[in-house]
C-alpha cells in the first residue's frame, strides 16, 4: 500500500482504476476571462465572465459561448455548455476557404482570404483561434474595426458559417449541370 505513484499517459491522469478519461467531442480554448463587478446595497459583487471557443477540426465545426459565474471554473463550464448549443458547420476546400469573405458583427469586421497550400494560418488574436479550431489550415485573415474579442469571435464564426460550396451556389442559381447518373435514368425512363 505504501507504493502509490501517479500514473500518467500522454493524455493525462489515468485515475484510480487505470481507466482513461473519455475523449472529448470538441476541443476547447478559453479566449478571455473578465472580472465583472456589480454594485449592490452591501458593497460589490464579484463574478467572472468567460469567453470560450470550441471546435472539431476533423468535421469542421466551431462555436463560441459566454458564461458568467462566481468562480472561473464554473464560468468556463457554462461558456462551454453555451458554445455547444450554437455549433456551426463550415465548408472548407482542401484546408482553406473557397473564396474571400468580409463579414461584420456590430462594430467588428473580419476579412478572411484563402491561401495556397503550405502558407499556414496568418491571423491574430481570437480570429486565429477560431480558424484553428474550425480546421482551417491555410488562410490569411485580418481583424478590422473593433478590438472587442466577443464581437471579433462572433464575426469570424459568422464569416465561416456563411461560406457555401460552389456546388450549392450553382444549385441555388439554377445553373448546376445535371448529374450523369440522373441523365442516364431520364433516358431509361423515356425509352
Amino acid at each position: 500500500m505504501g507504493n502509490r505513484k501517479s500514473q500518467t499517459t500522454s493524455r493525462g491522469w489515468l485515475g484510480r482504476r487505470g481507466a482513461e478519461a473519455p475523449a472529448k467531442e470538441f476541443e476547447e480554448r478559453v479566449i478571455e476571462i473578465n472580472r465583472v463587478t456589480r454594485v449592490v446595497k452591501g458593497g460589490k459583487r464579484l463574478r467572472f465572465r468567460a469567453l470560450v471557443v470550441i471546435g472539431d477540426r476533423a468535421n469542421h465545426r466551431v462555436g463560441y459561448g459566454l458564461g458568467k459565474a462566481s468562480d472561473v471554473t464554473a464560468a468556463v463550464a457554462k461558456a462551454v455548455a453555451d458554445a455547444k448549443k450554437g455549433v456551426r458547420q463550415i465548408f472548407l476546400n482542401d484546408g482553406t476557404l473557397p473564396y474571400q469573405v468580409n463579414v461584420s458583427h456590430k462594430s467588428a469586421q473580419v476579412l478572411i482570404k484563402p491561401a495556397p497550400a503550405g502558407t499556414g494560418l496568418i491571423a491574430g488574436g481570437p480570429l486565429r483561434v477560431v480558424l484553428q479550431l474550425a480546421g482551417v489550415q491555410d488562410a490569411v485573415a485580418k481583424i478590422l474595426g473593433s478590438s472587442n474579442k466577443i464581437s471579433n469571435v462572433a464575426a469570424a464564426i459568422n464569416a465561416l458559417a456563411g461560406i457555401r460550396s460552389p456546388r450549392e451556389i450553382l444549385r441555388q442559381r439554377g445553373v448546376l449541370p445535371k448529374d450523369r447518373k440522373a441523365e442516364s435514368k431520364e433516358k431509361e425512363i423515356k425509352e
